[in-house]
């Protein structure tokens, strides 16, 4: 564990690629990516699909946790107990004791696609901190201030790669850099992101 920045801790090939790869290919034959749209109408570049007791969701209605997808009206797929484990052990070695992750949104990303700078700020407890997981090709994820220009603090990711960030930095503004054509022997020219957060 290398402590990056105050709030920001960084396992390098923490996980298992294959193991959460194979748990991705199986959860979206049953919940598909998709492109939601922000409350204005623009589509979101990256698509995602949840996990958990609640999935992050956002359209005109507003950007919100749902407890029911609303695509196919059913209840999101479980986190698995070995992902919950994981998260909840690197929280614990970070000084996040009692994380329990309760939604987890994955991302997709392929090449071109990027995630502009953003604050997560739909949770309730901003105690709790932001565990990411990352699967496939390497991203530059950027760290900003409280605002969201400005020089970035950019962090390479790679494939097994574990990030926290919690304290003085949750609530700083975050995003992905414009992803660069790669090539991985598990998921190609994609990159999967695990998001796992206590949402509720």
């Amino acid at each position: 564990m290398e402590e990056l920045m105050p709030g920001v801790f960084l396992f390098r090939g923490y996980v298992n690629e294959e193991d959460i790869f194979n748990t991705i290919v199986e959860l979206k034959a049953e919940t598909p990516f998709r492109h939601m749209v922000t409350p204005g109408g623009k589509k979101i570049n990256v698509a995602g699909f949840s996990m958990g007791q609640c999935g992050w969701y956002s359209d005109r209605r507003g950007y919100r946790y749902e407890k029911i997808d609303p695509l196919s009206n059913k209840p999101w797929p479980s986190i698995p107990d070995y992902l919950t484990e994981i998260t909840g052990q690197a929280a614990a070695k970070a000084g996040f004791e009692d994380f329990a992750p309760d939604s987890c949104f994955i991302n997709m990303y392929k090449p071109g696609v990027r995630l502009t700078a953003h604050i997560d700020q739909d949770e309730q407890d901003f105690s709790q901190p932001i565990v990411s997981i990352s699967v496939g090709v390497s991203a530059i994820f950027q760290i900003f201030g409280e605002k969201r220009g400005g020089k970035a603090f950019n962090i390479r990711l790679n494939g097994g790669d574990l990030l926290i960030f919690g304290g003085p930095a949750r609530r700083l503004y975050h995003g992905v850099k414009k992803l660069e054509p790669q090539s991985h022997p598990l998921t190609g020219d994609i990159r999967y992101n695990l998001t796992f957060r206590k949402a509720l």
